[in-house]
């Protein structure tokens, strides 16, 4: 004897929802992309100046100083999107935090590591290191300002809103109140 299948159990697997795209991923997006252009200007620009103003070393000074202000700056964006991915996830809030804090304890020590590889290294031109270094930082953040301003992303992008048809189905349900004498309805009291 067979059993009728019951019509509310579907024997295919439900479908996999969608990943949700966080709205300030495009901002994140832009700013490693025009940080990545800026930091191959800077590069040639720092190389040339460098190696006018100290020869050699004043060439590997700028570029090192821009290399690390681009891992550097480059680091908190790319671990934004990174933890992103899971946006949706019961998880996120902690996946984000985790690997935003962890990006700032690997940027802290990459800094303490280099502090102690470049220190006393006959070959670094400190004045233009010092010099690349602030370059390189200040056109990051014109190039944060600049995306911030030119991009839009809504307050409430990353949020389902109720639609009118919404409101208006769970008012029409029986159940959408609950139930107690003088419970408010939404009326406006005399």
């Amino acid at each position: 004897m067979t059993e009728a299948p019951d019509p509310r159990r579907s024997a295919a697997p439900p479908a996999p929802t969608a990943r949700q795209e966080v709205s300030s991923n495009r901002l994140f997006r832009a700013t490693l992309l025009w940080s990545a252009g800026a930091t191959a200007v800077l590069a040639v620009v720092g190389a040339v100046v460098g190696y006018a103003v100290a020869g050699t070393s004043g060439l590997w000074s700028a570029l090192v100083a821009i290399l690390l202000a681009a891992v550097f700056l480059g680091l908190t964006a790319g671990s934004i999107l990174i933890a992103n991915r899971w946006y949706g996830d019961p998880l996120w809030v902690p996946i984000f935090f985790g690997a935003v804090m962890g990006s700032w304890v690997v940027k802290f020590g990459l800094f303490i590591v280099a502090l102690l590889v470049l220190r006393g290294q006959e070959w670094l031109n400190g004045p233009v290191f010092f010099v690349a270094l602030v370059v390189s930082v200040l056109a990051s953040l014109v190039i944060d300002v600049v995306v911030m301003l030119k991009l839009r992303v809504p307050h409430v992008g990353d949020v389902s809103l109720p639609t009118l048809a919404d409101v208006e189905a769970a008012e029409s349900r029986p159940d959408a109140g609950d139930g107690e004498p003088g419970a408010d309805t939404g009326a406006p009291r005399a």
